[in-house]
């Protein structure tokens, strides 16, 4: 479990095939300080999504993939000199700074728009219109592992507000229209609408 709070940008070091199948081990550069006590088998949220780190050195960790994460996230389209949004696990007492992140990306959603809207900026995304319904104005969206509330929303679209802080220490900074990001909805929202679905 996450809190979607950014605590490190990692760089995208290596990525090396794994056997004679499409599963993959990436090793990723980060700070020293980053991996401070992680241990081998700990959880690690790399971009929104959570892995395993099987390798750990001073300041790089490694992760393998199975062909259906790379398929079914942005994984499969990371490039070596990428950057990495990473977060370790919650800790019990640790501070909720940003909401309940489960590491689980629910689609690969696409940059639609980056727009100046006083000091911060606009940014819209595209997404599936099954997940689009899940997704509440002033409620909680992780977007490549950050938490963030929503602006707007309709049929198939959201928005949210990007502070300059927010796009100098993660992975925004480096978005374009056209791009596509890991997409976690709201917990709460998945489970609310699986009651409704028994109720109707």
């Amino acid at each position: 479990m996450f809190t979607g709070i950014i605590t490190a940008a990692g760089t995208l070091r290596e990525i090396q095939p794994i056997g004679e199948g499409h599963d993959m081990r990436l090793v990723i550069g980060v700070a020293p300080e980053f991996l401070a006590g992680a241990q081998l088998g700990c959880s690690i949220a790399c971009s929104g999504i959570c892995l395993t780190a099987v390798e750990l050195n001073g300041d790089s960790f490694a992760v393998d993939a199975s062909a259906e994460t790379l398929a079914r996230t942005t994984m499969g389209t990371w490039r070596q000199g990428g950057r990495i949004n990473l977060e370790r696990s919650l800790k019990l007492g640790d501070e909720l700074g940003g909401h309940l992140v489960s590491g689980h990306v629910d689609a690969v959603a696409e940059v639609i728009s980056a727009a100046p809207e006083n000091a911060s900026v606009r940014w819209r995304f595209r997404v599936p219109a099954e997940l689009a319904k899940l997704i509440a104005v002033k409620g909680s969206i992780a977007i490549d592992g950050v938490s963030l509330t929503v602006n707007e929303v309709d049929a198939e679209s959201f928005g949210v507000n990007i502070i300059p802080h927010t796009n100098a220490v993660t992975s925004f900074g480096t978005l374009q229209p056209g791009d596509g990001v890991n997409i976690e909805i709201d917990t709460l929202a998945r489970y609310v609408a699986r009651l409704l679905e028994f109720r109707a």
